[in-house]
C-alpha cells in the first residue's frame, strides 16, 4: 500500500517551466482586466475559462503540434459551449440530457484514436457540460466566441517563440538521444545497461514523433532549410547509433570513457550551439585512442566508423519512418464511449437532485478522470481528488485574505493559472489545484457568490466514485487487456525483426529494429499502467515485463549477430526465440 501510495503521489522529473507558468499568468490574467477595464465581464470570464483550458493542454511539443492540439482544443470547447448553451436556452431538462450523453458518446468514440483527437473529445464534452451548466444571457454566439479566443490566446503565446527558436524543441529531442547514448555506453557492464538502453529507446522514440512532420515531408523531398536537414541527418545518424549501442549492451564488456563519450562528441559536430556548422579535428582519431582489445569488438569498430559518418553523409542510407502504434479497436472504443456518456448521464442527474440545473461541475469531473488514455484512472481521480481539497482549502485561504475586490481575484486567477501550467507538466494533482481555484474565482466573477467549498469537494468525490465504479466494476480488464494487446504486438514485431532483419537492406533493417523496440517500449508502458490499477479478489496479471525483457534481448542479441557478421565474423549469442 505505501509503495502504490508512494507511486501514484510522485512527480514527473523536469526543470520548471518558468516560460509556461509565465503564460498561464497572461493567458488567464489579461482577459479579466480588459473585462474589468471594459465592463463586459462575461465573455471575459468565459475568454477566461478558454484561457484555463489551453493552458492545460500548453505542453512542451514542437509548434506545429501545439498548434494543432491547441486549435482542436478551441473549435471543439466552443462548439461544446454553442450546444450545451442552446440546449438549457431550450428549457428542456431532457434537452440538456441529451446532448450531454450524445456529446459524450462522440467524445468517447473518437478520444481513442490519437493525442489530438483524445483532447478534442474531452473538450467538446467539457464545453458541452459548462454551456449546459450555466445560464446566461445575451447572444447566443458570445460565449463560444468568448471562449475560443482565450484559447488563441494562449495558442499565440506558446507558438510565438517559433520565430525566434525555430528549431529549438526538435533539436533538444535529438540532442537527447546522443545523450542517452552515452549514458548507455557509459553502463555497459553494469546492472543499469538495460535501464539506460530504454532509456535511450525512449529518446529515440521522442525524436521520432517530435520529428514526425519533418519526416513525412522529407519523404517527398529534400528539405530546403538547412537546420532541418541537419537535423534530419543527425536522426539518421541516431537511429544507426542506437543500434550499435544495443549491440554493445548485449555484449557487456565494459567502455573506456573515450569510447563512451563518442556519442556527445558526434551530438557537438552534427548539432553545433550556434547556427554554424561545427568545424575543426576529425573523430575518427579516437579509434587510435581505444585499446586494441575494444576495437576486437565488432559494435566498438562499428562504432568507429559511425563518427567518421559524423564528418560525411551522417547516415543518408537510412530511411526513416516513425513507426505505427496499434490503436484500440472498434469494440474498445465503443465499450469506453458507452460507459463514458453513462457516467456523464449519472453525474448529470446526481447533480440535478442536488444542486438543481446548475450543477455543471459533477458532469465535468467525469470528463477529466475518465481518460484511461491519459493514464491509470484511480490515479487520476485519487489526484483529482487530492487537488480539489487543496485548492478548496487555498481558495479559502486567499478568499480571508484578500476579500473579493476584482483586482485581487484578478490576482488570484494569475497566481494559479501559473501553478496549473506547472502542474502539467509535473502532477496532475497540482493541475487541478490550480484549475480549482481559477474556477472559483471565474465563477465568483460571474455573480455567483454561494459558498461551494464543501460543494466542490462532494462533487468531485461523487465524480470519481462514478468513474470508478464504472472502470472497475463494469469494464475491470481494460488496463489489462490492452496491456495483453501490445505485448502480443511487441512480440509480432520482435519476431519480424529477427527474421527478416539479417537478409534485409540497411533501411529495412532500421525500420524492422525501430519498429519492435517502439513497440516494446509501449508494451511496457502498458503493463506499468494495467499495475497501477486495482485488481479484483484474488486475481493476478501476467508478468508482461519479463517477457518484454526477454524480447529486448532478443533484439539486443540479433543487432549483435547482424552487426558481427557485417564485420566479418560470427558473433558468441545467438538469439532465442520471441
Amino acid at each position: 500500500m505505501t509503495t502504490w501510495l508512494r507511486r501514484t503521489l510522485s512527480t514527473a522529473r523536469a526543470g520548471f517551466p518558468l516560460a509556461a507558468a509565465l503564460r498561464g499568468v497572461v493567458a488567464l490574467a489579461l482577459p479579466l482586466l480588459l473585462g474589468l477595464w471594459t465592463g463586459h465581464m462575461v465573455p471575459a470570464v468565459f475568454a477566461g475559462i478558454g484561457a484555463l483550458w489551453g493552458v492545460g493542454q500548453d505542453g512542451s511539443s514542437p509548434y506545429r503540434l501545439r498548434m494543432q492540439r491547441l486549435l482542436a482544443v478551441g473549435l471543439a470547447s466552443a462548439l461544446g459551449l454553442l450546444i450545451g448553451e442552446l440546449a438549457l436556452r431550450s428549457g428542456h431538462a431532457a434537452a440538456v440530457a441529451g446532448c450531454l450523453v450524445s456529446t459524450a458518446v462522440v467524445g468517447g468514440l473518437i478520444s481513442l484514436h490519437g493525442p489530438v483527437l483524445s483532447v478534442t473529445g474531452m473538450h467538446l464534452l467539457l464545453g458541452t457540460a459548462v454551456g449546459s451548466g450555466i445560464a446566461l444571457s445575451g447572444p447566443w454566439w458570445q460565449q463560444p466566441l468568448a471562449l475560443l479566443s482565450g484559447v488563441l490566446l494562449v495558442t499565440f503565446l506558446s507558438t510565438s517563440p517559433w520565430l525566434w527558436r525555430r528549431h529549438r524543441i526538435e533539436s533538444d529531442s535529438v540532442r537527447a538521444v546522443y545523450r542517452a547514448a552515452a549514458q548507455a555506453l557509459t553502463a555497459v557492464g553494469t546492472p543499469h545497461a538495460e535501464a539506460a538502453r530504454r532509456s535511450m529507446t525512449l529518446a529515440l522514440n521522442d525524436a521520432h514523433d517530435v520529428m514526425a512532420p519533418d519526416l513525412a515531408a522529407a519523404t517527398r523531398h529534400r528539405p530546403e532549410d538547412p537546420d532541418t536537414s541537419r537535423l534530419l541527418d543527425a536522426l539518421r545518424l541516431a537511429v544507426r547509433l542506437g543500434e550499435v549501442v544495443s549491440a554493445l549492451v548485449w555484449e557487456g564488456r565494459p567502455l573506456p570513457p573515450v569510447v563512451a563519450d563518442l556519442p556527445l562528441k558526434m551530438a557537438e559536430r552534427l548539432l553545433p550551439a550556434g547556427r554554424s556548422t561545427a568545424t575543426g579535428q576529425s573523430l575518427l582519431p579516437a579509434e587510435k585512442a581505444a585499446p586494441e582489445r575494444d576495437l576486437r569488438s565488432p559494435a566498438v569498430r562499428a562504432l568507429v566508423e559511425l563518427c567518421g559518418t559524423a564528418d560525411a553523409e551522417a547516415g543518408a542510407d537510412v530511411v526513416l519512418s516513425v513507426p505505427a502504434r496499434p490503436r484500440p479497436g472498434r469494440t474498445v472504443r465503443l465499450r469506453y464511449a458507452v460507459l463514458l456518456s453513462a457516467c456523464v448521464l449519472v453525474a448529470h442527474i446526481s447533480a440535478v437532485l442536488l444542486h438543481g440545473p446548475r450543477g455543471y461541475w459533477l458532469p465535468m469531473t467525469v470528463a477529466f478522470i475518465y481518460k484511461p488514455d491519459f493514464g491509470p484512472v484511480l490515479r487520476r481521480a485519487v489526484h483529482r481528488c487530492v487537488g480539489t481539497v487543496v485548492g478548496v482549502a487555498a481558495i479559502g485561504a486567499v478568499a480571508l485574505l484578500t476579500g473579493n475586490t476584482p483586482y485581487a481575484l484578478v490576482g488570484t486567477v494569475a497566481v494559479f493559472g501559473a501553478l496549473m501550467a506547472v502542474g502539467v507538466r509535473h502532477h496532475y494533482a497540482v493541475a487541478t489545484t490550480g484549475l480549482t481555484g481559477i474556477v472559483f474565482v471565474l465563477v465568483d466573477l460571474l455573480g455567483e457568490h454561494r459558498t461551494l467549498y464543501a460543494t466542490r469537494i462532494l462533487d468531485t468525490t461523487l465524480a470519481a466514485a462514478i468513474v470508478l465504479v464504472a472502470n472497475f466494476l463494469v469494464w475491470p480488464d481494460s488496463a489489462g487487456s490492452w496491456a495483453a494487446t501490445q505485448t502480443e504486438a511487441a512480440l509480432i514485431a520482435v519476431r519480424r525483426y529477427r527474421d527478416l532483419a539479417p537478409n534485409a537492406t540497411s533501411a529495412q533493417r532500421q525500420t524492422l529494429r525501430r519498429a519492435a523496440y517502439r513497440r516494446l517500449a509501449d508494451a511496457r508502458r502498458a503493463a506499468a499502467q494495467a499495475r497501477a490499477e486495482p485488481l479484483p479478489p484474488k486475481r493476478t496479471l501476467p508478468d508482461w515485463e519479463a517477457t518484454i525483457t526477454a524480447a529486448e534481448q532478443v533484439c539486443d542479441a540479433v543487432t549483435a549477430e547482424i552487426l558481427a557478421n557485417a564485420a566479418g565474423s560470427g558473433g558468441d549469442h545467438s538469439p532465442d526465440s520471441a
